[in-house]
């Protein structure tokens, strides 16, 4: 999903374009409860506005707003079901803002109250910890999301029958935990079920179909399978159009999706037009200033600057590095691959101070919020011990190259195309320094790995 010069497609899209959470079972009991209160109190006023801001990507007011809530619903007691649906909402504000620490207690507290009111087996019980698990997963912590969502599943499948949408979206979720681990084998089955549910229990013009035709067109994307992928992309985006329109959020996620596919061919001109056209969707469906906004610009600043279009690329990084920073706070491990892109840009320039800063300060931000063991913190490695190769400084090159290749090779499923970025990189060092030997190993390698995505 990344190219070879750090990261692409990572932060908030990449979550928001797999429609990862079960969310309808948890809003509907909180309203139920809401209605039997017919009087509006604080707790709803700051749900309510919460709930606002959060849907604006406004997440510092979300969190203000649900924060409020939480102080009123406690009032209600221990083991009230608006205590519960707070501490969940407030969760995944913490969640969205990268405060995976705080976020982590009020799942668990809020999972132990449902639990308690409403029996293990309710799909609300499914809900929370779907949101757990994908906080795990999140955090790489993929051996602790995967019984979590095998078990969320597993209560929907029970509580509401196979062919319901929502177990169709529970095989979703769980397929893209295996992707995100590189085990693509196992995905694809999954999403495959999970749309056939979809067109089965809600039509083939659905929109949530146009998701999972999206999602399905991913693995295969990943895979490097893009004569699979282009035609799902596409039917994704006809089903979308149809059923929102050309200016939805949802069509701006398909086209930044196809744009990479576009780009992956070498067909520049055509991945820069819907680069632009996913841009100009999001910006108007969302606002300029949404965090949603800044992986488009993310994007298409990574082709300006593989094209060599620094000052293009600059401005377009710079401005998703404000946006970022403004929604999601500058320890946000979203800022990161922004960072990295802008220090890439200072690197190519040669202006190595500069480089040498921003990837830095990626690395803190990705190892602060991430841990130093996480598939990300490689990309960042990679790019820095390049940046030590042209700046002649080879000994401090080799530990970097080394400890990238290291969080490759400990990767779930290693032997893929970021390996083969990492063996690829070594190699112009080992060349630097006439171990050619080593050099046309680490090749070959690479060379074999990428033989298998052709």
């Amino acid at each position: 999903m990344y190219p070879s010069h750090g990261f692409s497609k990572w932060g908030l899209m990449s979550i928001n374009n797999k429609a990862r959470c079960l969310l309808a079972a948890f809003v509907c009991v909180a309203l139920l409860f809401e209605h039997a209160f017919a009087q509006v109190d604080r707790w709803e006023e700051h749900m309510t506005a919460g709930r606002a801001a959060a849907q604006q990507g406004i997440y510092a007011e979300a969190e203000k707003q649900f924060s409020a809530a939480l102080v009123e619903a406690k009032n209600y007691g221990p083991e009230d079901i608006r205590l519960a649906t707070t501490l969940n909402s407030l969760g995944l504000t913490y969640q969205n803002q990268g405060k995976f620490a705080e976020a982590e207690p009020l799942f668990q507290r809020s999972l132990a109250i449902v639990k308690k009111i409403l029996g293990p087996e309710h799909p609300v019980v499914a809900t929370i910890l779907n949101n757990l698990a994908l906080l795990y997963e999140t955090q790489a912590k993929y051996a602790e999301a995967e019984p979590l969502y095998q078990r969320s599943l597993a209560i929907v499948e029970k509580a509401l029958g196979p062919e319901h949408p929502d177990v169709a979206r529970g095989f979703n979720n769980l397929a893209a935990l295996y992707e995100a681990q590189g085990k693509y084998a196992e995905a694809e089955p999954l999403y495959q079920r999970s749309l056939v549910i979809l067109e089965k229990a809600l039509g083939s013009e659905h929109p949530e179909v146009a998701r999972a035709f999206n999602n399905l067109a991913e693995i295969y994307r990943a895979k490097g399978d893009y004569a699979k992928a282009e035609p799902l992309y596409q039917r994704s985006l006809v089903i979308a159009e149809e059923a929102f329109g050309p200016d939805h959020p949802l069509v701006a996620t398909i086209l930044n999706n196809l744009a990479l596919i576009y780009k992956a061919h070498g067909k520049i001109a055509e991945a820069e037009l819907v680069y632009q056209r996913s841009l100009a969707i999001a910006e108007k469906a969302l606002g300029p200033e949404h965090p949603d906004v800044a992986p488009s610009l993310n994007n298409l600043a990574a082709m300006y600057r593989d094209q060599g279009k620094y000052s293009e690329a600059e401005s377009l990084y710079q401005r998703a590095l404000a946006i970022t920073e403004e929604a999601l706070g500058s320890e946000h491990p979203s800022v990161a691959p922004v960072l990295n892109g802008l220090a890439v840009i200072y690197r190519e320039q040669g202006n190595y101070g500069k480089a040498d800063a921003h990837f830095k300060r990626a690395l803190i931000v990705l190892e602060g919020a991430l841990g130093p063991n996480h598939p990300n913190v490689a990309f960042v490695i990679n790019d820095l011990a390049l940046l030590r190769v042209a700046e002649g400084r080879f000994a401090e090159a080799e530990p970097l190259f080394l400890r990238a290749l290291a969080l490759r090779e400990s990767a779930i499923n290693p032997d893929d195309r970021h390996l083969a970025t990492s063996l690829e990189s070594y190699a112009t060092l080992l060349r630097k320094t006439a171990r050619l030997d080593e050099a046309e190993r680490a090749e070959a390698r690479a060379k074999a790995i990428r033989a298998k995505f052709e």
